[in-house]
């Protein structure tokens, strides 16, 4: 070591920032070894000491244990795997520090109950197989004895929450609330029944579903005449509910009917059973479990519409068509 330049603990302390306590420690855990000693017994240290201790220190910071650092310094590992490893191990630190942030602002926002933020907690750290779990005894429930049944193949995909790893804390928010929804009986109940209905519904030829093209026609027609103010029980409204009857009768595969009939008494049930706030919960929950665009919010245009439907029963003269 003729010529190198040694430094003392002093030395170094004053070069890294460190104190003389933590180069000390370091040097007798054999982390930072010293080159020499002078004759009082004073530890000298080499050059590539303030490099070591940069080093150190970073991987310290990073989280890194010193009996892995010490692996690391005597090349029994590579610096790179230690990496690897810890970088994925903080990975899940940060996925269960977001679950913890969405389940506090959750409760914060609520004003939560000690039994509803246990609950929140638990659903929040449900695995993969236990969200799974939990989403299939759903979709069990909602399509009972239907499930098999091709006009509800794409329905159902369509209602598939999937949480992905990396969720953020506003997903995670929504997966827990969306939870609760998936395990609420009576929501279920009601599904079940639109299912059904979607079902009764499908006319012979049609494998698109019933339910989407509803949907399309109240957006095309509905709509429109809820931003120009139309009222449901006026004339204005006499077109938009005869159109409305003639796009069912052709999900239903009968021909339009001429007058108010049985046919707009169900398509009025229909449409009181679609106008569900919850259904409008979940469809808006799942898009931001999903990733999804924000769904449109069609409840005014169903409630327009079973209101339109009825006024033009009450204003129809006694014994209308029975004929759907």
């Amino acid at each position: 070591m003729d010529g190198e330049t040694l430094y003392s603990i002093g030395d170094l302390a004053r070069r890294t920032g460190l104190t003389v306590k933590a180069i000390r420690f370091y040097a007798d855990s054999g982390i930072v070894p010293p080159a020499d000693r002078t004759p009082a017994g004073y530890r000298r240290f080499p050059s590539d000491a303030i490099a070591r201790i940069s080093l150190v220190r970073t991987l310290r910071e990073l989280g890194v244990d010193l009996a892995t650092i010490r692996k690391i310094m005597e090349r029994e590992v590579a610096l790179a795997d230690v990496a690897a490893t810890h970088a994925e191990a903080l990975e899940l630190q940060i996925r269960v520090l977001r679950q913890h942030r969405a389940v506090l602002t959750a409760v914060a926002r609520r004003g939560s109950t000690p039994q509803e933020m246990t609950l929140m907690h638990k659903l929040a750290r449900l695995s993969e197989a236990e969200r799974q779990r939990l989403i299939d005894d759903f979709l069990g429930s909602v399509f009972d004895g239907l499930r098999d049944h091709p006009v509800l193949a794409a329905v159902t995909r369509s209602l598939v929450p999937e949480m992905s790893d990396d969720a953020t804390p506003e997903q995670i928010e929504a997966w827990v609330e969306l939870a609760e929804l998936l395990q609420d009986e009576d929501f279920r109940a009601s599904m079940h029944g639109m299912a059904q209905d979607l079902v009764a519904d499908r006319a012979p030829y049609d494998t698109t579903g019933p339910l989407r093209i509803l949907v399309e026609a109240v957006r095309a027609r509905v709509t429109p005449a809820l931003k120009a103010g139309v009222a449901p029980d006026s004339p204005d409204a006499e077109p938009i509910v005869a159109a409305l009857a003639a796009h069912y009768a052709h999900i239903l595969g009968s021909p339009p009917p001429s007058g108010p009939s049985d046919l707009h008494l169900r398509l009025a049930a229909r449409f009181d059973q679609m106008n569900d706030p919850r259904r409008d919960r979940y469809l808006s929950l799942l898009a931001v479990v999903n990733g999804w665009p924000a769904p449109e919010c069609l409840a005014p245009a169903f409630a327009w519409s079973a209101t339109a439907l009825r006024a033009r029963l009450r204003a129809a003269p006694r014994g209308f068509s029975r004929r759907c």
